[in-house]
């Protein structure tokens, strides 16, 4: 028998409990398609409204799972032997997946620490719909409590309202933009769509980088500067992070620092982060495939010894292999085979390469 749906979603196990008693019609509340005299307009608000319902429910369900999992999990911890398998054993008899299970409960948490440090009321949660309010559950503290008043207010709280918020607080509290330029965020007279990202890209860098970037800011603040400056910020600090990683770099005795000059100088910093970006990329691809090739060997070894020539067919596995197994490796690229790559391995102490 098919159970009531609410228009709000109960905040109690009492409320719950009472909802489940009362038999409904689930297609009720929906409009007709067929209607011919139901325009678009009036359609999409009655079924934005109906989703919006689901939505709402859906967040209040998986709370209160995750407490009930909370629950049970601390109970099994008292009783249990303390390394949590009598918990599993429930979740496996119930069909519940660990990652499933945890997840539920972080949800559970995030709830109950925002009503506790945020005053939010249990019935405002149903303002936020559930992507909303997980990637307020995920935000800093500050963030959580302007998201909360908002709900707190009747908001309708979406993944678009927690971004703004987010954005907002970023661009006004944030030590790494200008104190001229923070005051522009907070009259509105520069978006904070616009600041956000380039602060999220100024904490990557070095303290010794973030000068030049914000005098220019403060030079000239406007978005066109502000969008500019979060790309120069994003490619330098791929650069930076890159360029720490390339061991042929450390080998050649490069001064980073100045070659970073060059490029800045040059404006070609976004192919200069590219190149060094490929060349980690290409370092950790030879590494991988050396040990790839020894574990092949060992392999190719260890079957040679354990067949002979009573199993022909294994042997002729063996010698099709062959190509990759030996110190010139050989791969074919195309099917016509008109373009092939070898590459011979170079075994040395001092400098191993390929």
């Amino acid at each position: 028998m098919p159970y009531a749906t609410v228009e709000h979603p109960p905040t109690s196990p009492a409320e719950l409990a009472a909802a489940l008693q009362t038999p409904a019609n689930f297609g009720a509340g929906l409009p007709d398609p067929d209607d011919p005299n139901l325009d678009d307009a009036e359609f999409q608000q009655q079924i934005d409204q109906a989703w919006q319902t689901c939505d709402r429910l859906d967040l209040q369900t998986d709370i209160w799972r995750g407490r009930i999992l909370r629950t049970v999990r601390d109970r099994q911890k008292r009783s249990g032997d303390g390394r949590g398998s009598g918990f599993l054993q429930w979740l496996q008899a119930r069909e519940i997946t660990k990652s499933r299970a945890y997840h539920l409960i972080q949800l559970a948490d995030s709830a109950d620490t925002m009503i506790a440090e945020c005053d939010l009321e249990p019935a405002a949660i149903d303002n936020f719909s559930k992507r909303a309010f997980l990637e307020t559950a995920k935000a800093a503290p500050e963030i959580q409590k302007l998201v909360s008043q908002a709900a707190q207010s009747g908001d309708r709280i979406t993944r678009r309202e927690v971004k703004q918020l987010s954005d907002q607080w970023l661009a006004m509290s944030s030590d790494l933009l200008p104190a001229p330029i923070r005051a522009r965020a907070a009259d509105g007279q520069l978006p904070a769509r616009h600041l956000a990202p380039l602060v999220r890209e100024l904490e990557k860098l070095p303290a010794s980088h973030l000068d030049a970037i914000q005098q220019e800011i403060t030079a000239h603040p406007d978005p066109d500067t502000a969008k500019m400056l979060t790309s120069e910020a994003r490619n330098l600090s791929r650069y930076l992070e890159a360029a720490a990683r390339v061991q042929s770099l450390q080998r050649g005795a490069v001064d980073v620092e100045l070659a970073l000059e060059e490029a800045l100088r040059l404006d070609c910093l976004n192919t200069t982060a590219e190149l060094v970006r490929q060349a980690t990329t290409l370092e950790q691809l030879v590494a991988k495939l050396y040990t790839t090739w020894l574990r092949l060997n060992q392999l190719s070894d260890r079957l040679y010894v354990e067949t002979g020539a009573s199993n022909p067919c294994l042997r002729s596995l063996l010698n099709s292999l062959e190509p990759l197994i030996g110190d010139t490796l050989e791969v074919q690229l195309d099917e016509a085979g008109e373009h092939w790559v070898r590459l011979r391995w170079l075994h040395s102490d001092a400098s191993p390469s390929a």
